[in-house]
This record gives C-alpha cells, structure tokens and sequence, in this order.
C-alpha cells in the first residue's frame, strides 16, 4: 500500500456523467427483464485492457453509495488490480481462502464508505491456473450471499484464460466489458463462443470508451450534460446557444466538453 497514493472512492463524483451511467446499469441489474435475483455479478472482458476493473470498482462504489451492502472480490490472480484502485495491500485475500483455508470474514478489507467491502486477489502464486478453484470460490459467494446485497467479482479476461468460463456457472450473471474502436468483432465472437455453455448468465455488456469511437451525440456533452442550479452572476452555455466565449451555435462549448468528459468507463450500453 502506498500511502502517497489515493484511492478511487476520492476521484469517484457521484454527479458526474459516468455516475450517471452507472446508476443506470445498476438500475438495469436490480430490474432484470427476467425477474430472476442478481446477487453476485462476474465482470470480464474478451482480452486484456478493456476498462473491467475500472466497470467492476465504480459499479462497486456506485452501489455501495446507493445504500446497498456490496462486496467487491479480485478473482483475477494473474493480472490483479483492484488493491490498486482502492489502494490497499494485495496480500490477505481470495489466494489465502483457497489454499490455507483462511475464512472470508477474516480478509475482508473495509473502505472509507461503510457499505463497501473488498477481497483482494491475495499473496503473488507461481501457478494461478493450478490455485484457482470455481468450486471454492462459489462457496464463498453462498456464505457472502447472506451478508450482502450484491457482491461484484472482477475476473480475468475470457480469450486468455478459462477462469471466466469455469467461474460463471457459480455466479448470477456475467457482465463482458468491451472497448469500443479497440476490441476487434471477432474477437468478441470467439468469446461468446467459450462462454456458449453459460450463455444464459450472460446480462449484457458493458460498452467503454464510447466517446473515442461512436458518434459525438453519444456524448452527455452534446447534450450539455450539466444540470443543476446556476451561481449567482454565472452565466450557462448550453448547445445550440450563445456560449460564454460568444460563439453563436455553442460549437466552443462542445469541444470544451468534450476535452473535460473522463474517459474511463464513460459510457454503458
């Protein structure tokens, strides 16, 4: 843990435009159209660096905040991450459960927002394949069921590796981050093809960095995202009106927007 570093909860803005979406996929998971029980969430990805560890903490955090009880697991032993974003040790976590038999009680890492609970990845192994076991990772997600309302498992990307494929069937259902302008059609086809023996756990997926690739009226800055109550002798420029620097169409204003909207995880589909 690096003390100089801050976590994710201090940069997350929950009035933010990608809040935003994130409240609608929350949403989306709580209102299934099937009606069945989300409670444990598995969020992967085709391959590597599609933004699901950045999906699986502020999905984490945007729950946690609306008052549900959640709990964020590291299930990806090779390539973990979420001791990064949250800033807290890697060691002590789902490795240690698995192969010592430590209880899940006893790693559980709290967070600054007390409906929020992590375990981490655990201690660095030389053969992930041979520690990670679906079998015992779903037990603890039975036991954890009963303590919490939702509970997120961010796991290694689908193509590289079997451990998305072999988690799932222990799972509720199966989130697939893909990266928009980066993640090639085929590649996205091949992954649904290893997951086609647990294609009724797959919800959707989760469409990032859309704002590179698609449209710019895809944008909430198209749309002048900013809503709320004006400064007292501040003025608002909105599109399609005079904006402060006197552009006539509020083509300025757009560009700002567009330059100042975060780019991780920004939009969801």
């Amino acid at each position: 843990m690096n003390s100089n570093s801050i976590s994710v909860i201090d940069l997350f803005n929950m009035e933010s435009a990608i809040a935003t979406e994130f409240r609608r996929l929350l949403n989306l998971l709580q209102n299934p159209s099937d009606h069945r029980e989300l409670k444990s969430i598995l969020i992967t990805s085709a391959m590597l660096s599609e933004g699901k560890t950045t999906v699986s903490g502020f999905l984490a955090l945007t729950a946690s905040r609306k008052g549900l009880k959640t709990l964020l697991i590291d299930c990806d032993m090779r390539r973990p991450s979420i001791h990064k974003l949250f800033n807290m040790p890697r060691e002590g976590g789902l490795v240690e459960i698995i192969s010592e038999g430590t209880a899940a009680k006893n790693v559980l890492k709290k967070t600054a927002i007390d409906k929020l609970d992590i375990i981490t990845a655990g201690k660095v192994v030389s053969h992930p394949s041979e520690v990670f076991d679906s079998a015992a990772i779903g037990r603890v997600l039975g036991e954890m069921k009963f303590y919490y309302d939702l509970i997120i498992c961010d796991t290694a990307p689908i193509i590289p590796v079997s451990d998305p494929m072999l988690l799932a069937p222990e799972v509720d259902g199966v989130l697939i981050v893909v990266k928009a302008g980066a993640t090639q059609r085929q590649i996205i086809l091949r992954a649904k093809e290893i997951m086609a023996g647990t294609a009724n756990k797959i919800l959707g997926v989760v469409l990032n960095n859309a704002d590179n690739s698609l449209p710019y009226y895809y944008n909430h800055g198209y749309y002048g995202y900013e809503y709320g109550q004006t400064p007292t002798g501040a003025r608002r420029s909105r599109t399609g009106e005079k904006g402060s620097e006197g552009s006539s169409d509020g083509k300025n204003n757009r560009k700002a927007d567009r330059k100042a909207e975060p780019k991780p995880g920004n939009t969801i589909s």
